[in-house]
């Protein structure tokens, strides 16, 4: 193997670590968002009355 197909694969290979590294950090990221979410909609009891009267003055 020549030494720039041999730093051609050493590119690719380094390409696709840090490829898989970014994805896996993206799925541990958007699975902390849904929890936050579902955490932020659980704690969060609806009002009674939101919605149901509308105030105007003009």
């Amino acid at each position: 193997m020549s030494p720039i197909q041999l730093q051609q694969a050493v590119n690719i290979s380094l390409t696709k670590q840090v490829q898989e590294t970014a994805q896996a950090q993206a799925a541990t990221m958007l699975e902390g968002f849904a929890k936050t979410q579902q955490n932020i909609q659980a704690a969060q009891a609806p009002h009674p009355s939101l919605g149901k009267v509308l105030d105007v003055k003009v």
